[in-house]
Formats: C-alpha cells, sequence, structure tokens
C-alpha cells in the first residue's frame, strides 16, 4: 500500500454465506403452518426446513423473485398435508429474506456448509418438485425417496364436493384443483389444458356426501366411465388414462372401468 492508494479484493459470497449461516444457526424455528406463515414475505431468499421432533436439518431451500418464500413454504405445507406418516406441524422452518442476491448459487453453498446432500435428506429426494413428469409413472421409485417414505394420502377428504349428479369432468377438476398433490388425467391433446375427453363431459358421477374421500371419488369417476379407463395411485401422485398398457411398477391401481 503506498500513500493515496489501496486495493483490497473482498470475497463477496463468502461473507454473505458467513453471514446467512449465523443469522440460521442463531434464529429460533417456527412450525410450518398457515398461521406462522403470515409473517413471512413473498420475496427472494433462503430457507431450512427440520425435524420439530429430533431437530435434524432435513430440507435446504432457496426462493427467487418469480416463487418468493411464502408461495415456496406455503407449497411445501400443502404438500406434506396430503402424505403419509408425516404432517406440517411435524416440520419447523427458518426462512430469510435477502434483498440482494449475489451472483452464487447459496442453495448449493448452504447445503455445502451443513454436511452436503448426503446430511440433508429431503435434498434431491423428489420432495421439492413440482410434477414428477409423465416418465415418472413407469419408474421404480427408490426405498429413499421422498415419496416412498411419505406417499399420497388416498382416504382422506381434501375437496368438499356439492352433493348429487354432477359431470366426470368437473369432478375431476375440483379434484385437481384441490388436491395437495398432482392428479393427471388424460386430455384431448397435448395442448388442450382446459378441455376435457369427451367420455369425461358425458359421464355423471353421483357424490353422495361432502366429505367423500379422494378414492371414493376416483372409484366413482371410473365406474362412471366407459371401458378402457383406469385410476392408478403413485406415490407421489394419481394418474387417469384410457386404454394404457403401460406398467407401472410402483403403482396401485385405484379403478377400472
Amino acid at each position: 500500500m503506498s500513500d493515496g492508494y489501496a486495493e483490497l479484493e473482498f470475497d463477496l459470497p463468502r461473507a454473505l454465506l458467513r453471514d446467512i449461516v449465523a443469522l440460521l444457526d442463531g434464529m429460533n424455528s417456527a412450525e410450518l403452518t398457515a398461521l406462522n406463515l403470515t409473517r413471512v414475505s413473498d420475496a427472494p431468499g433462503v430457507y431450512a426446513l427440520s425435524s420439530s421432533v429430533t431437530g435434524e436439518l432435513l430440507y435446504i431451500g432457496k426462493a427467487e423473485s418469480s416463487k418468493g418464500l411464502l408461495n415456496r413454504l406455503t407449497r411445501h405445507m400443502r404438500k406434506l398435508d396430503g402424505r403419509q406418516y408425516i404432517s406440517p406441524g411435524d416440520i419447523h422452518f427458518k426462512a430469510i429474506r435477502i434483498f440482494v442476491f449475489a451472483a452464487m448459487d447459496l442453495e448449493a453453498a448452504l447445503i455445502s456448509h451443513y454436511g452436503g446432500e448426503g446430511k440433508l435428506p429431503w435434498n434431491h429426494s423428489g420432495f421439492g418438485s413440482n410434477d414428477p413428469g409423465q416418465q415418472r409413472d413407469t419408474t421404480t421409485y427408490k426405498p429413499d425417496h421422498f415419496d416412498t417414505q411419505h406417499p399420497i394420502r388416498l382416504d382422506h377428504c381434501f375437496v368438499e364436493f356439492k352433493v348429487g349428479k354432477q359431470s366426470v369432468a368437473d369432478v375431476m377438476q375440483q379434484l385437481k384443483d384441490g388436491l395437495p398433490f398432482l392428479l393427471r388425467f388424460q386430455r384431448p391433446n397435448a395442448t388442450s389444458r382446459n378441455s376435457f375427453e369427451p367420455d369425461f363431459e358425458t359421464s355423471e358421477v353421483d357424490i353422495p356426501r361432502p366429505d367423500i374421500t379422494t378414492r371414493e371419488v376416483l372409484e366413482r369417476c371410473i365406474a362412471a366411465l366407459p371401458s378402457g379407463w383406469h385410476a392408478t395411485a403413485l406415490p407421489s401422485h394419481v394418474i387417469c388414462y384410457k386404454n394404457d398398457d403401460r406398467r407401472f411398477p410402483s403403482g396401485t391401481l385405484i379403478a377400472r372401468s
């Protein structure tokens, strides 16, 4: 250093990671509930999920501007509500809003800091994914996959229907909109996201009570359709297709018409 001049090489990513880790480690966690999430802004940031029973760190995630912290945590809470052997109350969260994101992968840096994927059982286990994709239908789910350990709940009422006869199209769309897991059913073509197969439009299903379970609704819908339809439950989602001769190694048949 000379008079009037100096140089400083500041490691911004390392400093940011250091401050985030210190804040995460020093803050209390909160139960993953809708009430607690009212304090979370839908802004960019990072978050951690842990077991409320053991305190084990389960998942590190990052939320960007398009889908902020509130969106991500709400989606996780809803996903857990639709799974067996676990509930949102079993999970605590910590979330940090970050006003300026550095040009670095904060999620990867935090995962590495907390021991890597081997120490975070839900990272890269399928927990954070939205739609597993159609290729997932015919694959075998690994034993340590999140969906294998916590498959979807079919024997529960997630959607309250009006009692009486309705078209299968209306009922299936209500299920798709209301379930905390994916329901994928056959459309007339790949681009017709808002239209239905004629069988769905012309067939009616009788809903006997508003608190009907997901399994029973699907059974009744399939029974109302012409021959060839099936509903099959995968650990992560439900599919409903016609004249489908694929094999589903991890699937369980719900009903076939």
